[in-house]
């Protein structure tokens, strides 16, 4: 795993360089298109099966990172565009290093799917930092494309305005229903995975990104603040994610919680609810959800114990007593704990 740690380091600097904002145009454009030459400098001893493939993959990162330094985000497939350049080809770079170390092998869809991983993640975070990115000093940042917000608003920055609340939530609500295209193929990959440790490492971000979706959807937070899984539940999610089964449980469970969310007077929930039932579907017809230990209640709401009891949430002057009540109240009992 050395070589996807380099592969890492390497596109995180060409990253720093597209986002920062105090570079000018006329100089950020040739480092991000030239960035990739950097790979073969004599410094770099790597074996060179994993340096052409991170230089292929940081020359096509540089070159669309460039191109969109100079374009916005107008249509959706703008935006997947884009997507694709800044975490599409990381899902592709990662599976040509998977299959260099001989610890995977490539299914013939793999290309898609590669890249259907990463936009899953990077629409997550595109969607969750609205507020940081429009907020970006000295200039905004602006990723959602103009063809699903110019429903709801004159400019992207309107929708964090309290006035305009309904129709950012119906904008967010929107923005998640597209994000949620990329769930079945994300699926097929990681049921492809062979190297448990390679399973990991790609699973546990995709169970973050639905749960950070099922907190963000329907909420006006995300153009208030932060809006993030607590502590509690991070821990859980990778203490628990060792085989796909436990991938199928925690997106069925967090799909569930994103169902009972679903407003029936919002302009997306026929389309919302659809996905979201066809994720459940692939969950469900794996036969592997029986004995799961479940993320949510049985009102599709998460365990009141991920939210406040875990001991990596709770503050040290919180009231533990008045945790017990709540978890109480919603039918969670202290024998329960060890279940956690």
């Amino acid at each position: 795993m050395v070589h996807v740690c380099v592969f890492y380091l390497v596109l995180r600097a060409l990253d720093t360089v597209e986002d920062d904002t105090s570079i000018p145009t006329d100089e950020k454009l040739p480092i991000l298109i030239a960035f990739h030459q950097h790979i073969y400098d004599t410094e770099w001893h790597y074996s060179c099966k994993y340096q052409e493939a991170i230089e292929e993959i940081t020359k096509r990162m540089g070159a669309g990172m460039a191109k969109f330094i100079c374009q916005e985000v107008e249509t959706v497939d703008d935006y997947d565009e884009y997507c694709h350049y800044v975490a599409g080809l990381v899902g592709l770079g990662l599976s040509k290093l998977f299959l260099a170390s001989g610890s995977e092998v490539l299914t013939p869809d793999w290309e898609h799917i590669s890249n259907s991983m990463g936009l899953f993640l990077q629409k997550t975070n595109i969607i969750r930092d609205y507020l940081e990115d429009i907020n970006e000093i000295p200039k905004s940042r602006m990723f959602w494309p103009r063809k699903i917000w110019g429903k709801y608003a004159g400019k992207l920055e309107d929708l964090k305005d309290e006035e305009n609340s309904t129709k950012a939530v119906h904008c967010l609500n929107d923005m998640v229903t597209n994000a949620l295209t990329h769930i079945e193929d994300c699926l097929k990959y990681m049921a492809a995975l062979r190297d448990p440790s390679i399973f990991r490492f790609c699973a546990i971000p995709q169970i973050m990104a639905i749960g950070t979706l099922a907190l963000c959807y329907n909420n006006v937070q995300v153009f208030r603040g932060v809006v993030k899984m607590r502590r509690g539940l991070t821990a859980k999610v990778i203490d628990r994610t060792k085989t796909m089964a436990d991938v199928y449980g925690a997106f069925y469970d967090f799909s569930c919680m994103l169902i009972t969310k679903v407003d029936k007077n919002d302009p997306n929930a026929s389309k919302t609810l659809n996905r979201l039932e066809a994720v459940q579907k692939v969950c469900k017809d794996t036969g592997v959800l029986q004995n799961r230990k479940s993320y949510v209640n049985d009102k599709g709401q998460l365990n009141i114990y991920y939210v406040t009891h875990h001991p990596l949430c709770l503050p040290e002057n919180a009231d533990r007593n008045a945790c017990d009540s709540a978890g109480h109240s919603l039918g969670i009992s202290q024998s329960k704990l060890s279940d956690l």
